[in-house]
């Protein structure tokens, strides 16, 4: 029997986690938590069944807990949820797609959810709570911090070492073995050849 999972955040990042849940053979949803105003509405097939003030009284009922909530301009708000969830004592599984890759010799963290066609390569180490999405590439060795989200089709090359809380734009690249800083935000289709300091913006191609 597939273990009950809730999901926190029923917005457009919701659905494509759904999508990957769905084809899991652990976890089946028992509902969503998002914002006051969308009670019982549903999304699919899953209604939205409590808030943000409903999470300790979600904690007693159920074990398992994913955080579907997108990240693009900051972390701050899965971060909090994360680290109320982690106080409260409940699971938060890592998720990998049935049509992702992940090396046996990959490392991934709590809460992290590996998306259809993601690529994760041997030696590489993915931090908690992060969003690696559809068909991005994370090569050998490299270094994902934790409350990353690594978007649509992104290129982080063998070695690289991304700070926590970054995101990494869909169709961004970045050259092997560099260090991007906490907090920063990569554009999309960005090309990174050097080291880049935390909580910098790099839009430009």
């Amino acid at each position: 029997m597939k273990e009950k999972i809730i999901l926190i955040g029923g917005g457009g990042h919701c659905k494509s986690c759904i999508d990957v849940i769905e084809q899991h053979e652990k976890y089946r949803i028992a509902g969503i938590v998002d914002l006051p105003e969308k009670l019982h509405q549903k999304i699919f097939d899953y209604e939205i069944i409590a808030t943000d003030d409903d999470l300790s009284l979600l904690a007693n009922e159920y074990k398992n807990f994913l955080i579907t909530l997108g990240q693009i301009k900051s972390p701050e708000k899965r971060i909090r949820i994360f680290q109320a969830l982690k106080e409260s004592g409940v699971k938060l599984p890592i998720i990998i797609s049935p049509l992702a890759y992940v090396s046996k010799h990959a490392k991934i963290g709590d809460g992290t959810i590996i998306m259809h066609h993601s690529l994760i390569n041997a030696g590489a180490k993915i931090g908690s709570n992060c969003i690696i999405n559809n068909k991005a590439l994370v090569e050998h060795d490299a270094i994902i911090g934790d409350h990353c989200h690594i978007a649509t089709g992104a290129i982080i090359n063998g070695g690289v070492k991304v700070g926590t809380g970054t995101f990494f734009g869909s169709n961004a690249v970045c050259k092997e073995y560099i260090e991007i800083g906490e907090n920063a935000v990569i554009g999309c289709g960005a090309k990174i050849i050097k080291n880049v300091p935390q909580n910098s913006l790099i839009f430009e191609p």
